[in-house]
């Protein structure tokens, strides 16, 4: 488990404290740690973890029943008033699409987090989405030749990534959607920019434009 690897790498390492690998001795310790904060989750019981139909909202202080929503009341600010800041998107890093380009848009999957690096070694989550699927509305997929569930290519200029296609009229006719939680020919970062938001330093992961193609065949759309 991830708590034997730090037990062991904190005795390897002779750090002065006591990593323990018991599951409910840590939470036991992060209840305590979270006490008085804005997570405070010190009134959860480890054994209500495993409770079917008992969900448990935090910030859950101790003798509280939980938040079910948070900031029903007011907001985290001393006044209670939410702050809203006005924003002026900037134009896309990588210019306007040049024809017969579409916007690629990636982002996650219901089973899987983040990079997939945990849950794809979840048995279960890998069965129910087993590898990436480039979602494109289905006069799209008309226009290039492509049915459902057939291997697709994506590609542009800084890489090229094969998928099987899904239609779905959920997805915008000049749009295609790529999860970003798998790796080798479907690793979809081959395909986006390295342009990242001023502010936030947030990359930019929904503009790039790709090209799309049955790859058996050499015509793109």
């Amino acid at each position: 488990s991830e708590l034997w690897i730090m037990r062991e790498l904190a005795a390897r390492l002779e750090a002065p404290s006591t990593f323990s690998d018991d599951p409910e001795a840590v939470f036991g310790e992060l209840r305590l740690a979270s006490a008085g904060g804005p997570a405070d989750y010190s009134g959860i019981g480890y054994a209500q973890l495993g409770q079917d139909g008992a969900p448990a909202y935090w910030p859950f202080p101790a003798g509280t029943a939980g938040t079910p929503r948070l900031f029903l009341d007011a907001f985290a600010h001393p006044d209670g008033r939410a702050r809203f800041t006005a924003v002026s998107p900037a134009a896309a890093a990588g210019g306007l699409h040049r024809p017969g380009e579409l916007a690629l848009v990636t982002g996650r999957l219901l089973e899987h987090y983040q990079s997939g690096a945990q849950t794809r070694r979840v048995a279960e989550l890998s069965a129910a989405q087993p590898e990436a699927r480039l979602q494109l509305h289905p006069a799209t997929a008309l226009s290039l030749g492509i049915g459902d569930g057939d291997m697709a290519e994506i590609s542009n200029g800084r890489g090229t990534v094969r998928a099987r296609a899904e239609l779905t009229t959920g997805i915008r006719p000049d749009t295609v959607f790529l999860p970003f939680l798998f790796p080798g020919e479907q690793s979809t970062t081959l395909l986006t920019q390295a342009a990242t938001d001023p502010v936030p330093g947030m990359p930019e992961f929904k503009t790039s434009a790709v090209t799309v193609r049955v790859p058996e065949k050499a015509g793109a759309l």
